[in-house]
């Protein structure tokens, strides 16, 4: 499928503001075509699928979004049913919330509905998702790490996302949480791969190579092609990790960066 076909991306920080202007969720409902489109709000990664849901969609048909649906898949089996598939019929946005970035892909991965995403997507779809719903949507996500602690050799934990965002791995809460340190590990063990970390009530707008920051917060951007010496290993992990050349930029709304050729666009 030609990219000028290939759907958007909006990978949120988590924590997004749902109760004064909303950038974020309105950029959403914009980019959905609001009263001409239709969201479904996957719930799947959450412990509470109808509170969350609901909330969502109040917030939804706030923003006038015209036809929205709160799809809950609790099963494999759920991932599998058509009447699952078919409430995907006619979106224009899918919206994944947070929770547990593990439920997502070991439930969607594989399936009928993971499949049909992907080939949405490659139609058109806008996919969205908030913390944990942003951790899938690279090829390789983090699990889990150390907050707000040194970066240590090898004690990120990753596993395969869902592989709408090719080349990088993101990461969330970013700076509220203090996870430079894990991203760094994350990087140190892929160098070829961007390191995303996104703060919360900020997101990030992927559109083929580019992507756009929007929100209150800022986004940091680890780059470890360049990388001229790293200790990483299996070999005692818990060690401290030692990086030399590797390039560090921090973006707040308004400024884009071509993950191509691995360049911030400073012009706004």
């Amino acid at each position: 499928m030609d990219a000028e076909h290939k759907g958007k991306l909006v990978i949120i920080g988590g924590a997004e503001d749902k109760k004064g202007d909303c950038v974020i969720l309105r950029k959403v409902a914009e980019l959905a075509g609001e009263s001409e489109g239709k969201i479904v709000i996957m719930t799947v990664a959450t412990e509470y699928p109808s509170k969350v849901g609901a909330e969502y969609k109040k917030l939804f048909e706030k923003l006038h979004i015209g036809n929205i649906d709160a799809l809950h898949i609790e099963t494999r089996a759920d991932a599998n049913d058509s009447d699952s598939l078919k409430r995907l019929d006619n979106a224009t946005c899918v919206f994944f919330t947070g929770g547990d970035q593990l439920k997502i892909t070991s439930l969607l991965g594989g399936s009928k509905a993971g499949q049909l995403l992907n080939e949405m997507f490659e139609n058109g779809l806008v996919i969205a998702g908030t913390s944990a719903g942003a951790s899938v949507m690279s090829e390789t996500m983090i699990t889990s790490g150390n907050d707000d602690d040194a970066p240590k050799k090898c004690t990120v934990k990753m596993a395969p996302g869902l592989g709408m965002l090719k080349g990088a791995v993101i990461d969330q809460h970013f700076a509220q949480r203090g996870r430079v340190g894990r991203l760094l590990a994350a990087v140190a063990q892929n160098p070829n791969v961007l390191g995303i970390g996104i703060d919360e009530d900020t997101a990030i707008i992927v559109d083929d190579d580019t992507f756009e920051v929007i929100g209150s917060n800022a986004v940091t951007i680890l780059d470890g092609v360049n990388l001229s010496y790293t200790n990483v290993s299996e070999s005692r992990p818990d060690d401290i990790l030692a990086l030399t050349n590797i390039a560090l930029h921090i973006l707040p709304d308004g400024y884009r960066f071509d993950m191509k050729k691995r360049i911030p666009l400073l012009g706004r």
